[in-house]
C-alpha cells in the first residue's frame, strides 16, 4: 500500500508538471507563434512553392534521364561469324533507336586471332569519341552468351538497354535454328519474362501493384525530410536571434523558460501540421474522389486512415526534432556556432531518409523492420514502409509508443538545457559544460 501510494503520488506530480506547460502564458506564446508564422510571407510562399518545387525535381530528373538516353551512339559490331552478324544486323535495323537515328552501327567480320590487333586500330577513335564503342560477339557466344563491349564508358546502361534485346533475339533464333521448332515456339523463347506484382493484404481484395505506391513512398519520405530540416532550422535561427537581440529576456519576464520553450515548439508544430495538411490535400482528393484521371499503374493504394496516421506521426516527429533544434539554438548565441552544432541532428534525419529510399528493393528486409521500430529512424521509415507493404498493427502501435516515450524524454532534457543556455551569452560553451547542465537540478 505504501509503495502504491507513493507511485500514484509521483504520477500525479508528473502530470501536474506537464499540465503547467499549458497555462495561459503558454497559450499566449502559442498564439504569438501562430500569428507570426501563419500570416507570414514565408509560410504562404512555402505552402505554394514546395509542391511546385517537388514537381520540378521529378521533372528535371525525368528530363535528365531522357537526355542521357537520347544521346547518339555510333557502334561497331564485330564477329567471326557471318550468321551472327546478319541476324544481329536485321534485329538492330528494326529497333526504334536505329530508325530515329539515335543509333548507328557498322558490321565487320574479323577472325578471333586478329581481334586484338583490330581493337588497337580503333583505340584512337574510341578515346577521341569518334565512335562510342565496339561490340564483340564471338561464335563461342552460343555456349556462354557473353558479349564483350569495349569503350571509354563501358558501363553505358542506356546503350545496353537499346541493344541487348536485339542481340538476345538474334542469338536465340540462331541457337534454335534446325531444332524442329515452330516460329511461335522460337518467338516464345525470345520473349523476356515479365513479373507483375500483386499486393496481398488482410482484406479480401488482391490488386496488381503498379508504380503509384513507390512514387508515393519517395514523395512522403521527401516531404518529411525537407519539412523536419526546414522547420527545425527556422526554429533554431529564431531562438538564436531572440537570444542575441535580448528579446528572450523580455519574454522571460512574463513567462518561465519551460513555458517559453513549450509555446514556441507547439506553435511551430501546429503551423507545420496545417501546412502539411494543405500539401497532402491533393492526394486526399486523388484517393477519395474520381475528379482526377490517373492511369491505374500510377494510382497509389493508400487509405484516408494512413493520411491521418502520417499527420500524427509528423506531429510527433516535429515536436521531437524542433525541441532538439531549439535546444541547439539556446546553447549558442550566433548562427555560425549553431550550424556547427546541428550536424548530429542532420544525421538523425538523413540516415533514416536514405534507409527509406533503399526500402524500395525490399520493404520486409531486416534493416527495414528494425529501422521502422528504432527511435528517431522510425519517424521516417515506418510511414515509408507502410506505403509499400502491409505492416502488422502491433508494430505500428509499438513504433508510436517508442516515439512518444522518446519525445517525452527529449522534452525533459531539452527543457533543462534550454532553461540554462537561453540566458548565457558571450563564451561558446563546451559540450562537457552542456552535459553538466543536464546534471543540475530543476
Amino acid at each position: 500500500m505504501w509503495m502504491k501510494y507513493h507511485c500514484t503520488k509521483y504520477l500525479f506530480c508528473l502530470l501536474e508538471r506537464r499540465l503547467q506547460m499549458f497555462n495561459k502564458r503558454t497559450l499566449a506564446i502559442i498564439k504569438r507563434e501562430l500569428k507570426m508564422k501563419l500570416f507570414s510571407k514565408s509560410f504562404i510562399l512555402m505552402t505554394l512553392l514546395v509542391p511546385l518545387f517537388m514537381i520540378g525535381i521529378f521533372s528535371v530528373q525525368y528530363f535528365v534521364q531522357s537526355l542521357s538516353g537520347e544521346q547518339r551512339s555510333d557502334l561497331i559490331v564485330i564477329s567471326d561469324s557471318d550468321e551472327i552478324l546478319n541476324k544481329v544486323q536485321n534485329e538492330i535495323f528494326q529497333t526504334g533507336p536505329f530508325k530515329s537515328g539515335d543509333l548507328t552501327t557498322r558490321f565487320e567480320k574479323i577472325e578471333l586471332a586478329n581481334f586484338k590487333s583490330k581493337l588497337n586500330e580503333f583505340k584512337p577513335d574510341i578515346l577521341e569519341q569518334r565512335i562510342t564503342g565496339i561490340i564483340f560477339i564471338p561464335s563461342t557466344l552460343l555456349q556462354s552468351k557473353g558479349v564483350e563491349y569495349y569503350s571509354s564508358n563501358p558501363n553505358n546502361s542506356s546503350l545496353f538497354y537499346k541493344i541487348k534485346p536485339s542481340i538476345n533475339k538474334a542469338l536465340v533464333e540462331i541457337y534454335f535454328a534446325g531444332k524442329l521448332l515452330t516460329e511461335e515456339e522460337i518467338k516464345f523463347a525470345r520473349k523476356d519474362v515479365e513479373i507483375n506484382g500483386f499486393r496481398v493484404s488482410s482484406d479480401e481484395k488482391v490488386a496488381e501493384e503498379g508504380y503509384g505506391n513507390r512514387i508515393a513512398m519517395v514523395l512522403f519520405s521527401f516531404l518529411l525530410y525537407m519539412a523536419l530540416i526546414f522547420s527545425g532550422s527556422m526554429t533554431m535561427n529564431a531562438v538564436v536571434e531572440e537570444k542575441s537581440n535580448k528579446i528572450v529576456e523580455v519574454l522571460l519576464s512574463s513567462a518561465s523558460s519551460t513555458e517559453l520553450m513549450a509555446g514556441k515548439i507547439l506553435g511551430t508544430v501546429i503551423v507545420e501540421v496545417i501546412q502539411m495538411a494543405i500539401w497532402l490535400s491533393p492526394i486526399v482528393l486523388l484517393i477519395s474522389t474520381s475528379w482526377f484521371f490517373i492511369p491505374p499503374e500510377f494510382m497509389p493504394q493508400m487509405s484516408f486512415g494512413f493520411i491521418l496516421y502520417f499527420l500524427f506521426n509528423y506531429a510527433i516527429a516535429l515536436i521531437t526534432y524542433v525541441a532538439l533544434y531549439a535546444t541547439v539554438g539556446a546553447i549558442f548565441d550566433n548562427p555560425q556556432d549553431a550550424q556547427s552544432g546541428v550536424w548530429p541532428l542532420l544525421m538523425l534525419i538523413m540516415i533514416p531518409f536514405f534507409i527509406a529510399l533503399g526500402m524500395e528493393a525490399n520493404a520486409q528486409s531486416s534493416l527495414a523492420q528494425i529501422a521502422s521500430l528504432f527511435p528517431f529512424s522510425s519517424l521516417i521509415v515506418m510511414p515509408a514502409r507502410m506505403i509499400l507493404v502491409e505492416v502488422p498493427l502491433w508494430q505500428i502501435l509499438l513504433s508510436c509508443a517508442i516515439n512518444i516515450v522518446v519525445l517525452l524524454g527529449i522534452f525533459k532534457l531539452a527543457g533543462k538545457i534550454y532553461r540554462i543556455g537561453i540566458l548565457l551569452t558571450g563564451k561558446k560553451p563546451k559540450w562537457s559544460e552542456v552535459i553538466g547542465w543536464l546534471k543540475m537540478s530543476s
